[in-house]
């Protein structure tokens, strides 16, 4: 008798995570936040992008560190943001107002391919292609898994994605950290 595939089984999906903190140890957040992502069940680590610097959008308060992390995993989408929602709160993260200074900022990205809108989750990220903080660590990480992470050709509004992220980045003040 011969082993067949269980069709039950969750698929494996690459998700894309944007990582962001201006409040506290950013760099250490960052890290610590890799980490739990790491240790997340039914996930594999892959890798993250460089680190970038940003001024905050539509706010005040020191510069952003950010990031992009891969992992491939398979938790929902909707059981991935709960997780990353979690380790926000692990480390200190609060909402007193919108776009306020943040201890650690994790926003799903990319889940695969897959396109969704809910009242709690849209995939892609609704606003991945108006921030070049966003973009940049996003192409590195594109770079380095060719053929894996698919960017949603009608977000870039016409644009390569390359031209898209490096003219955001310097209207924006984008810079490597």
């Amino acid at each position: 008798m011969t082993a067949q595939a269980d069709s039950t089984a969750p698929t494996a999906r690459l998700a894309c995570i944007g990582l962001g903190a201006n409040l506290g140890d950013a760099a250490a957040a960052l890290d610590a936040a890799c980490a739990a992502l790491a240790a997340l069940p039914d996930t594999e680590w892959i890798m993250a992008s460089g680190r970038w610097r940003s001024r905050p959008v539509a706010s005040s308060g020191p510069d952003y560190l950010n990031a992009v992390a891969c992992v491939r995993t398979c938790l929902s989408p909707e059981a991935l943001l709960e997780a990353l929602l979690a380790i926000e709160l692990d480390h200190g993260r609060e909402r007193p107002y919108r776009n306020a200074p943040r201890t650690l900022d994790l926003d799903l990205l990319l889940h695969g391919d897959l396109q969704r809108q809910t009242a709690r989750l849209t995939l892609p990220h609704p606003r991945m292609a108006e921030r070049a903080f966003v973009l940049l660590p996003l192409l590195q990480v594109c770079a380095a898994l060719p053929g894996q992470v698919h960017l949603p050709d009608h977000l870039a509004g016409g644009e390569t994605w390359a031209a898209r992220a490096q003219r955001l980045a310097t209207a924006q003040g984008i810079a490597p950290a």
